[in-house]
């Protein structure tokens, strides 16, 4: 067999030979010329590591884990990409854009590997999402009167990127590989994004406020400033509340929280200690944030796991008294702390019914809320006054003579506001259908799947009670997680049955054959 008569490339080969040869003649230019800045190097070095591993890096699953590390540890509203748009161009932005234009791509030339998927959730996603255009058109003139159609623009904008992005996970992810490893993500990044968090109380430095050194290109907007998260308002009695790479430490305390169940169960499927671990920090990190609400969803998940595997769930009640000790030397005063939130001077009751003094328009109160957002609702109580019609920003009112909303840590209150009892039910049949749908596959699968499908229940469960204590779907970070979370339990729902294998096998110290037959008891 003779030797040919000359080496071919293909296409694909061509391609990443003239890339790299680009990249390195570009480097060796801004090097001789001094051109570029302090980011185009590692941008040159971004484009090497995209064309050399072009097979890994443009697979679905790396690119939805892409997207997940960006939202987590990119803190969103905080750092921006140099542009001259009309919005700012935030790095998680850019990532689903790029990403979703790649699955229509994909959705048009290669329809047999990847296609649009059904969740079993669009019934009430699809009534949410018509009781919200419904709700603008109805409200359009007035809206539009005052100065408010570019927000209501903006607000559905940010809904359908939520969407979006639960579509190109619905439809991408479909082995059972693919699902973990996304679960995987997420606790990871949770975890990191939790022990800043708890090293954040201790010292009050937030590390996340330094990622400008390490990604020069940012644009650094300082949330002391921007969103009023200075030292006063951080202080509850004397302690430090963190936010790490959150908007605020109720959202962060809200994301650490409903990564948690995911984490105990990756332990207890995988026996890998180091899920345990991740668990105690999330936990950590969620009360490191001084957060009621954290600690009101700590308990919603517990009473899941209690209803849907009563028998495992009461064997670990032990555990409490190690976790509490850990919380207690680790972070001094937390727990006297909360016993002070929870229980403040006069009671909980009247401190929520609490008005700022000279500003009764704008409640400080959870409970002050009720009585006069009740009665604005009446006045529209079927589709709201309009989707994303509600600006709490005073600056922002002011700046462009908008009506200033009433402040409300309420979801659901602020829901009815928006989108009226139509939206509420709508909403609340998105969160149910998503809680039943996990809670019939806990019971019908005793193994991983089923497990898993315990924490999401817990996890979808915890955000829907915390939708009542802080304004959820004001923030991006966790509502991006909401719909992650959604997405995954869809996927887990249509696994094949024969693809929720039970319990996994281990190898226990009397060998494998020991370690088959605990597997299968």
């Amino acid at each position: 067999m003779g030797a040919p008569s000359s080496i071919g490339l293909r296409r694909g080969d061509a391609i990443a030979v003239w890339g790299l040869g680009t990249a390195v003649g570009l480097l060796a230019a801004a090097t001789i010329l001094s051109f570029g800045g302090a980011w185009f190097p590692p941008l040159i070095l971004l484009l090497v590591l995209a064309i050399v591993g072009r097979s890994v890096l443009l697979s679905w699953r790396v690119l939805v884990g892409g997207i997940v590390v960006v939202i987590f540890l990119v803190p969103i509203k905080r750092y921006t990409l140099p542009a001259s748009l009309p919005f700012h161009l935030e790095p998680y932005r850019l990532i689903i854009a790029i990403v979703a234009a790649g699955w229509l791509t994909s959705m048009l030339i290669d329809r047999g590997r990847v296609r649009l998927r059904a969740s079993g959730l669009e019934p009430p996603l699809g009534l949410f999402v018509l009781a919200a255009l419904v709700s603008v058109a109805v409200n359009g003139q007035d809206l539009g009167a005052v100065g408010l159609m570019p927000y209501v623009v903006k607000t559905l904008t940010f809904f359908a990127s939520f969407i979006l992005l639960f579509s190109i996970v619905v439809s991408v992810v479909e082995r059972r590989d693919d699902l973990y490893l996304l679960i995987r993500i997420l606790v990871t990044c949770g975890a990191v994004v939790a022990a800043t968090a708890v090293v954040e109380s201790r010292t009050g430095h937030n590390y996340f406020n330094d990622l400008g050194r390490i990604l020069p290109f940012l644009t650094f907007q300082d949330p002391r400033l921007t969103a009023g998260l200075d030292a006063s308002y951080l202080d509850r009695s004397g302690a430090l509340r963190a936010y790490a790479s959150a908007a605020h430490p109720i959202e962060l305390s809200a994301v650490l929280v409903m990564l948690m169940p995911p984490a105990i169960v990756l332990r207890r499927s995988t026996g890998n200690q180091r899920w345990l671990v991740a668990a105690l920090v999330l936990t950590l990190g969620a009360l490191a944030t001084l957060s009621r609400t954290g600690v009101v969803m700590l308990v919603v998940v517990a009473l899941v796991f209690l209803w849907l595997r009563p028998r495992e769930t009461r064997r670990l009640w032990p555990a409490l008294v190690p976790v509490v000790c850990i919380v207690y030397f680790a972070m001094p005063h937390t727990i006297g702390n909360f016993y002070s939130a929870f229980f403040p001077n006069g009671g909980l009751v009247a401190q929520q019914s609490a008005v700022v003094a000279g500003n009764e328009d704008i409640a400080d109160g959870r409970v002050a809320d009720l009585g006069p957002s009740l009665r604005e609702a009446m006045r529209t109580p079927f589709f709201g006054q309009g989707f994303g019609s509600r600006v709490t920003d005073r600056q922002a009112a002011a700046q462009d003579h908008i009506p200033l909303a009433r402040i409300l840590d309420d979801q659901w209150l602020g829901t009815l506001l928006e989108v009226g009892i139509v939206g509420v039910l709508s909403l609340l049949w998105l969160l149910v259908r998503a809680i039943r749908r996990m809670a019939r596959l806990a019971r019908d699968d005793p193994g991983d799947d089923g497990w898993m499908a315990v924490a999401l229940a817990a996890s979808i469960t915890a955000f829907a009670v915390a939708m009542l204590t802080f304004d959820a779907l004001g923030f991006v970070q966790v509502t991006i997680l909401l719909f992650l979370l959604l997405a995954v339990s869809s996927v887990l729902a249509r696994l094949p049955r024969v693809e929720r294998a039970p319990v996994p096998l281990r190898l226990s110290p009397a060998g494998p054959d020991h370690g088959r037959a605990r597997a299968s008891a």
